[in-house]
């Protein structure tokens, strides 16, 4: 699998199509039979509609190719008959005696294309490619859309989020498999869309599985897909994220709530890029980057037995953390602004002070709902202090102190400058956002002032 070995994304290495040919005439089967085969497709044929419904009723096909003229149910029935069973395999109608009312009524029913007979390789080729393409990006738009976080992106230009942006950076061109941890609300998920979005597959799908969210009995078809039967209430095949995935990144949230069993499964998937869907006897081949995220502490995991060992060292090729909001002090206002983009908020200096001295537990995401909130009690006002600290959660060491200034992984010349930093907007927003009087009061020369702010990211908005 590619996303283990290196090797570059190609047609070769992606999933075989399976066809479905429906046609009467035995020497035109056989000639788009071979003529798709040439091209590394799967394909089945069927000598009449019924035959073709049986054939559906059995297996899932990626497409249907089917003439309109054929003894007792013609093409058009064909199609109107697998819509009645809410059968939704994409289909392509060939006919011999084409009419705008036949092609009228091929669309009605759900057919992707209308071509005539003589029918040569190169239209046939490039129509049943279109075909799949239009289905493939129809299926992650309708599923994976609201999940892929369209229009966001990592926000701050802090130490701490400078680090982890020089690290995608090396790590995105790469096939190599990434594991993003962090706490929750952290972005874990916009982390994992930059790298998709820097790497050489970026123009190819980026789909998202949350682990942790779905039902345990159904994971194995969400990743794997399944076919039409395979349990009660699978009226249709489905493809799973891994197919949709084929050729760009799956992205695996939560992963440390996958459940055991499906941990064997997803670590052949990694070994050998094949799997079969639920229900189903065919093996699927695909070329997947696989990118997994965890709040949770897979090592300790991985003692206790809860976690596969073989599966944590398969997706750890490469480590993200993903640092906590109470250590990105200097992108809090970069953050907010961006949050309270259309809003009528108008937050002074000592207000965004006070937004910098408090903790986060729930990080990115409970500053955006702050956000919220204020412009819902004071949008069109002056947001000071006293505001910022009405709504902010009681009991947090950090607001009114100098404690809690140690942070797990920071060194410590880091964790000066974060201090200094604090002291320095604090001085700031005590003599009425005027930095010259703060380096007085701080007893700093001006101009060294002003560079230690530069320095900081303290912004030349504050006075």
């Amino acid at each position: 699998m590619s996303s283990y070995d290196g090797a570059p994304v190609g047609r070769s290495n992606t999933m075989a199509a399976r066809i479905l040919i429906v046609d009467d005439e035995r020497e035109l089967r056989i000639a788009f039979k071979r003529m798709l085969e040439k091209e590394g497709f799967e394909t089945d044929v069927a000598e009449s509609a019924s035959e073709a419904l049986e054939l559906i009723s059995q297996a899932s096909f990626d497409l249907l190719l089917t003439d309109i003229s054929m003894p007792g149910m013609d093409g058009l029935q064909l199609l109107g008959a697998l819509r009645e069973q809410k059968d939704l395999t994409p289909a392509v109608v060939i006919s011999g005696v084409g009419t705008v009312d036949h092609a009228l009524r091929a669309v009605r029913l759900g057919a992707l294309d209308f071509v005539e007979k003589p029918l040569h390789a190169e239209r046939l080729i490039m129509t049943v490619r279109n075909a799949l393409r239009y289905t493939t990006l129809a299926d992650a738009h309708d599923r994976l859309q609201a999940d892929m976080g369209v229009g966001r992106q990592l926000i701050g230009e802090g130490p701490a989020m400078a680090r982890l942006k020089r690290l995608i950076s090396k790590v995105a061109p790469s096939n190599g498999r990434v594991l993003i941890t962090g706490e929750n609300g952290t972005g874990k998920e916009l982390v994992a869309a930059a790298i998709h979005a820097g790497s050489v597959r970026s123009q190819a799908p980026f789909v998202k599985l949350n682990c942790g969210a779905v039902p345990e009995n159904l994971v194995e078809s969400e990743l794997f897909g399944h076919e039409k039967g395979a349990f009660t209430g699978a009226a249709s095949a489905r493809k799973g994220r891994f197919e949709l995935a084929d050729t760009g990144t799956l992205f695996l949230d939560e992963v440390g709530d996958m459940p055991l069993p499906m941990q064997v499964k997803l670590l052949r998937v990694l070994q050998e890029g094949q799997f079969e869907r639920v229900g189903g006897s065919r093996t699927m081949t695909v070329d997947v980057r696989v990118l997994a995220a965890t709040n949770q502490d897979l090592p300790g995991m991985v003692q206790e037995g809860r976690f596969r060992e073989d599966l944590y060292y398969r997706l750890n090729v490469v480590s993200v953390h993903v640092p906590p909001l109470r250590e990105r002090a200097p992108d809090i206002p970069a953050l907010v602004r961006n949050f309270a983009h259309g809003m009528r908020l108008d937050i002074t200096s000592a207000g965004f002070a006070a937004l910098q001295r408090y903790s986060y537990p729930g990080n990115v995401r409970e500053l955006q709902n702050l956000v919220e909130r204020l412009s819902i009690l004071y949008g069109g006002e002056r947001v000071d202090e006293e505001q910022i600290e009405s709504i902010l959660p009681a009991g947090d060491p950090r607001r009114h102190s100098p404690t809690g200034l140690y942070r797990k992984g920071e060194s410590l010349r880091d964790l000066l400058k974060n201090a200094e930093r604090q002291i320095i907007t604090e001085a700031i927003a005590a003599h009425g956002s005027s930095k010259t009087a703060a380096a007085q009061a701080l007893q700093t020369e001006r101009s060294h002032f002003y560079k230690k702010c530069r320095q900081l990211g303290i912004g030349d908005d504050e006075g």
